[in-house]
């Protein structure tokens, strides 16, 4: 087989500035300043000065790896590794500083919501745009129209003009047209995530099918790692922007698992790959029994709360907690957000807070926890995989049987009966 892809020595830098009189200024600060400035006499101020400085980031750091056609390969990686860096730079969005890549073959790629899409423009008129960038003709185009528009579902909205799509319909027709336009390369990131379940599912046996029966070469991004292992083949690992591991996708994604556990166990605070505008972070995450000690070791069907302490500075007006708790393969298991019963009131900027459970929901098993701070809207700290733990097999239907067999799931309350 030939290689279609080989990247040799790859690097990008970018150059960030820094403000080194405040971390973050918010629209109340700079009009209380102003107002100050208005009854303040000149000679009274004192000559503040603000300093930039800049730095030299480096997203990507050397990379070297070859792809062969037909290959399905999983990028993966944690938030910041450089996975959306290559895939631009692949897909010829942006330029590398450094390293040479050599691509055999027409590239279609889904990197965002609304990528290669002109909004002004209807999704009929958006389909013909993209095939002419891939160098269809009209009449290859034409042959293709039918099984896009039913791929993607959105017959009804086609002649609309694609600013007034939801952004799933985005990715439904958007998806479709780099399927089925024949690109002999096709680059798909995380934006699959934005759509539905069923059409994840439907997108994922597509990429299949166009790799195993069209000998199509597909790279895939995801944090889903059960959609990576079910797809792909071959995996690449970034960590800080460099290959920290590649080869069978089983072996990259163990040693991904592996790291996220090392580095769930570090403390919270000095944990630098967050995001938000870090004015309050979390600090510590574990679990209470029902009498408020801490514990180590759940059971299913446990009374306990999992609390979580952050700190900071200021006040939240509208403080809000959100976490989702992802099985061992990275799957989404369960998902909890405050604000869906009684929203809290306005808090300070350091605290702790707890979510109960009368019952704890999971079965046996590894899970791993993904954790955002909001105020009114605004991410101040999101941490992935903040928190880790092990749930043994427990009591939970209260039938005096410990529930095992089935690893790493939700459990319910059931009520079975017969009906005759």
């Amino acid at each position: 087989m030939s290689e279609v892809i080989k990247v040799e020595n790859l690097s990008k830098k970018f150059t960030i500035g820094h403000q080194e009189k405040e971390r973050y200024t918010a629209l109340r600060d700079v009009m209380a300043r102003k107002a100050k400035k208005i009854f303040t006499f000149p000679f009274s101020r004192k000559n503040e000065k603000t300093v930039y400085r800049k730095e030299d980031f480096w997203a990507l750091q050397d990379i070297s790896f070859s792809v062969e056609k037909g290959d399905r390969v999983g990028i993966i990686g944690r938030n910041g590794a450089g996975k959306s860096t290559l895939l631009k730079i692949l897909s010829r969005i942006t330029e590398p500083t450094a390293g040479k890549i050599t691509l055999r073959g027409r590239v279609a790629s889904l990197l965002e919501v609304g990528t290669g899409f002109h909004p002004e423009l209807s999704g009929r008129e958006n389909i013909f745009l993209n095939g002419a960038i891939l160098g269809m003709s009209r009449v290859e185009i034409r042959k293709k129209f039918d099984e896009i528009v039913a791929f993607a579902e959105v017959e009804k909205f086609l002649d609309t003009p694609v600013k007034r799509y939801s952004s799933g319909m985005y990715v439904r027709l958007a998806f479709s047209v780099a399927a089925h336009l024949e690109p002999e390369i096709m680059i798909v990131d995380e934006v699959l995530a934005v759509g539905d379940a069923q059409f994840q599912q439907k997108c994922l046996g597509k990429m299949e099918d166009v790799s195993k029966n069209d000998g199509r070469t597909v790279l895939f991004v995801s944090h889903n790692m059960g959609a990576i292992t079910a797809l792909c083949q071959k995996g690449v690992l970034l960590s800080r922007g460099k290959v920290e591991r590649s080869g069978p996708i089983d072996e990259v994604v163990a040693n991904y698992l592996k790291s996220q556990q090392l580095s769930a166990g570090l403390s919270l605070l000095s944990r630098t790959d967050r995001s938000g505008t870090g004015t309050s972070r979390f600090s510590e995450i574990y679990f209470c029994d029902s009498e408020g000690h801490r514990v180590e070791q759940l059971l299913s069907g446990q009374t306990c709360e999992l609390r979580f302490r952050y700190e900071g500075t200021g006040r939240f007006s509208k403080p809000q907690i959100k976490f989702t708790i992802y099985n061992r393969t990275g799957q989404p298991v369960t998902h909890f957000d405050s604000n869906l019963q009684s929203p809290f009131p306005p808090l300070p900027g350091s605290g702790e807070f707890a979510c109960r459970f009368p019952k704890l929901p999971l079965s046996a098993g590894y899970f791993n926890i993904n954790v955002v701070l909001v105020n009114d809207g605004v991410v101040i700290d999101y941490v992935i995989s903040a928190f880790t733990f092990t749930v043994l097999p427990g009591n939970f239907f209260g039938t005096g049987r410990n529930v095992g067999g089935v690893e790493d799931v939700c459990l319910y309350e059931q009520d079975w009966h017969f009906i005759d």
